[in-house]
């Protein structure tokens, strides 16, 4: 997007926002972050907040990157149909072909009619988009996997995205497809592949922290500087890619609005496998990006609260829940007092969900053991049970920590279990600069 154009953008859902001596402070994104802005910068954000289209600056780039704004995509595209090749890998006859696509046959027995490419011996679908990625002459291509159908009208508004030059990959929102049975049903509400209502810029930490290959609109220039998808890696190669590309400076955009369906898994074997498999992607994600997947990211006072609690310490665990929310009233001076407090009480009530989330996903054998002969991790392990939403839900985090356990003994790493121990909120010297 040149200085010249004006784009009008969406406040994140976690945005407030209050005048101060100086202009305006903004807490907001994923993490939160916290911004001064003087009265210049809050007057763009004002434009912002009101829908009118504001032109790029240092302002835009630094809430763009803090995940506080989104690109509204109704924009003149710089992009049509005609400069993305669609790439369909595929293992076995493709459930659905979009018209046009390259069909890359991933060494299926017997071989696949029609492919455009076959790779003679099954590499997994990393090595397929690769090999259609070089037979790529469009500056866009559409990576689409081969068990999903795409609607009419999905690909003009993510085209919009690439208005901003330093966008490299934009996805859709990824649903089930309703068909007959418990699978569907489920993952109606419980898909693996959806991000969620809410538009984001995808960044690891962060809430939508990785895009799904189901669907992935790039641009062809980013990722051949990075030498395309990690065709070493069976599962988790999407997650590798957008983390590449978030390190190298470019951007990552998840778009809602466009919302594909996929098929569900055809049988309980078929996806307890899948479950297990994106788990084992933990351990070669964390050689190849350290620190980058800690199970945990929150305060230690809130950790501590939710402790005290286990230990049947309510009252105690309260207490330090609301002093630590206390204490961080002066800490941000230009904030409201209620506001601030009622904000990390918030995020102290919401970390038992987290912890709960972590310990059957991640922590589940080390809190089985520990259960045997601990009064607290009896209580850790039957909240955390407690805690699930849907009866598979528990089979599902279970399957999934099966596979992060052998990916990290595979790859020799404990990474993947270690937490994050944070401050809130996040704010570095860039947080508290003044913004024109």
């Amino acid at each position: 997007m040149t200085s010249e154009q004006a784009r009008r953008y969406a406040l994140d859902g976690s945005v407030q926002a209050w005048p101060s001596t100086t202009g305006l402070v903004v807490v907001g994104g994923s993490p939160l972050k916290l911004f001064r802005l003087t009265p210049s910068g809050a007057g763009a954000f004002e434009r912002v907040r009101s829908g009118e289209p504001v032109v790029a600056s240092s302002l835009v780039d630094r809430l763009l990157d803090g995940g506080v704004i989104h690109p509204i995509a109704d924009g003149p595209a710089p992009f049509d149909a005609e400069d993305v090749t669609i790439v369909v890998p595929t293992f076995g006859p493709p459930t659905h072909v979009p018209s046009g696509a390259v069909v890359v046959d991933d060494g299926s027995s017997p071989p696949v009619d029609g492919a455009s490419i076959r790779l003679e011996r099954n590499r997994g679908p990393a090595a397929a988009r690769n090999a259609g990625l070089a037979a790529t002459t469009t500056p866009l291509v559409a990576f689409v996997d081969a068990d999903v159908e795409l609607p009419d009208g999905w690909l003009e508004p993510l085209l919009a995205h690439f208005a901003d030059p330093r966008v490299a990959v934009v996805a859709p929102r990824i649903v089930t497809a309703p068909r007959p049975g418990a699978i569907s049903a489920y993952e109606h509400t419980h898909g693996p592949l959806d991000m969620g209502p809410e538009a984001a810029r995808v960044r690891a930490g962060t809430r939508v922290s990785y895009l799904p290959a189901a669907v992935l609109v790039c641009r062809v220039e980013a990722i051949q500087e990075l030498g395309g998808f990690d065709a070493e890696m069976r599962y988790g190669e999407d997650v590798d890619l957008v983390w590449r590309l978030d390190d190298a400076g470019w951007r990552c955009r998840y778009d809602p609005t466009v919302v594909i369906e996929h098929e569900p898994r055809p049988d309980w074997r078929a996806w307890v496998r899948q479950r297990v498999g994106y788990g084992s992607s933990a351990g070669p994600l964390a050689v190849r990006h350290p620190r980058k997947l800690a199970p945990l990211r929150m305060s230690g006072w809130s950790i501590a609260a939710w402790v005290l609690a286990a230990a049947g310490r309510p009252v105690t665990g309260a207490a330090v829940g609301v002093g630590s929310a206390a204490a961080l009233i002066p800490k941000l001076p230009d904030v409201p007092a209620r506001d601030a407090f009622r904000l990390a009480a918030m995020g102290n009530a919401r970390a038992g969900e987290s912890i709960a989330h972590a310990v059957r996903r991640t922590w589940f054998p080390i809190v089985l053991v520990l259960a045997l002969r601990s009064r607290v991790a009896r209580r850790v392990l039957l909240a955390s049970i407690v805690a699930v939403r849907h009866p598979l839900a528990l089979a599902d985090d279970v399957a999934y920590c099966a596979g992060v356990w052998t990916g990290m003994l595979r790859e020799r790493t404990l990474d993947p279990i270690v937490p994050d121990i944070t401050s809130w909120p996040g704010r570095s010297a860039r947080s508290a600069r003044r913004d024109t």
